[in-house]
């Protein structure tokens, strides 16, 4: 394909999609430098990625009904793209692909389009065998004769915004943060666990900090995991932007988290992620940079349901239960703890 001027780019949500989807950007700016790139993208995810160099966004507001869409339209109109990247399945995004004008208007390929996203395209990026999500982002780089699809990212946090965060986690410890709370309650490891690992990671030598959003769940998560750890944690759960959680995620030496958006924050600014999962398989939506440090009960979770192997269903299958996080232990977080500190901070381990 003729590399192409002027590219739409959709992809709504959400926040670790998105997250996926900076790296495949860059990927065709390093060989497209001067292709036109407009991004159609979510609400809160906009509030992450708005100064990302090189990118005009427009932001679809998907609660707006109706109205949502005809604004998409009004922001778009006149403007015709060589390339649509439409990269989103859900029949919402392909409803708003609609308002999007392309020549070449490029989707997954047909056992992945789901929703019928393949009648809104004429083009689809190649099959792939169970690929990560990001890797699946990539085919759409690929798309555009994009060679080298190694995922970098140079993720828009201003000086401002790290020296805030500089200024919160000031400790002359190393930085341990906890992100508790994925976007499904089901998702989230327990309370007390999370309190205990915090009391290991201060036995350990880390200064550690409970981060995440303002909702309700998260300030009681926080809450109930500062009474099960002796020492003080800092907590600064609702107390930051999306932009200056990514600058604390900078800061830090590892992350321990859920499947949830800010443990592919932390990935895209370089800090190793400890990654819990049971109910998606982290092999498709586990820390890109770090699957060594997953724990993970997805596959027991699967074959107790299923009564077959991974291997024998569906790509990307999802188990299903309110209680399957209760299956990793703490055992199970302080090795890969101890695992990490062992292959990235050796001097760590020295720390009494």
């Amino acid at each position: 394909m003729i590399a192409p001027k002027k590219l739409c780019i959709l992809r709504l949500s959400a926040i670790g999609d998105v997250c996926h989807a900076v790296a495949m950007v860059q990927a065709i700016q390093r060989q497209h430098p001067d292709c036109e790139i407009t991004w159609v993208i979510g609400k809160v995810e906009a509030m992450l990625l708005s100064e990302l160099p090189g990118v005009k966004f427009v932001v679809f507001d998907k609660k707006a009904g109706w109205q949502g869409y005809m604004a998409l339209r009004k922001a778009l109109a006149g403007q015709v793209f060589d390339v649509l990247l439409h990269m989103q399945v859900a029949l919402r995004a392909s409803i708003a692909s609609s308002m999007i004008k392309a020549k070449t208007r490029i989707g997954f390929d047909r056992a992945r389009a789901k929703e019928g996203q393949w009648l809104f395209t004429n083009s689809q990026i190649q099959p792939q065998a169970e690929p990560h999500v990001l890797d699946g982002f990539m085919g759409f780089a690929q798309q555009l004769g994009v060679s080298d699809t190694t995922p970098y990212w140079h993720m828009p946090i201003s000086d401002e915004q790290q020296l805030w965060a500089s200024e919160q986690l000031v400790s002359d410890k190393p930085i341990a943060i906890i992100c508790p709370a994925a976007s499904k309650a089901e998702r989230n490891w327990l309370a007390q666990r999370y309190g205990e690992i915090a009391y290991h990671l201060h036995q350990q030598g880390f200064a550690v900090v409970l981060c995440g959003g303002p909702t309700e769940l998260e300030q009681k998560l926080a809450t109930i995991i500062q009474a099960n750890c002796p020492e003080p944690l800092l907590n600064l759960v609702g107390k930051t932007s999306l932009v200056q959680l990514a600058a604390c995620l900078k800061l830090a030496h590892l992350v321990i988290a859920p499947d949830t958006g800010p443990a592919h924050m932390a990935v895209t600014v370089g800090t190793p992620v400890i990654g819990l999962y049971a109910h998606s398989n982290p092999k498709r939506t586990g820390p890109y940079l770090y699957p060594q440090y997953v724990v993970s009960y997805y596959q027991q979770a699967i074959q107790a349901q299923y009564h077959q192997p991974v291997s024998k269903l569906p790509w990307g299958v999802r188990a299903k239960g309110d209680d399957l996080m209760e299956n990793i232990s703490v055992e199970q977080v302080k090795d890969k703890i101890r695992q990490l500190i062992a292959d990235l901070y050796p001097e760590l381990s020295n720390i009494p």
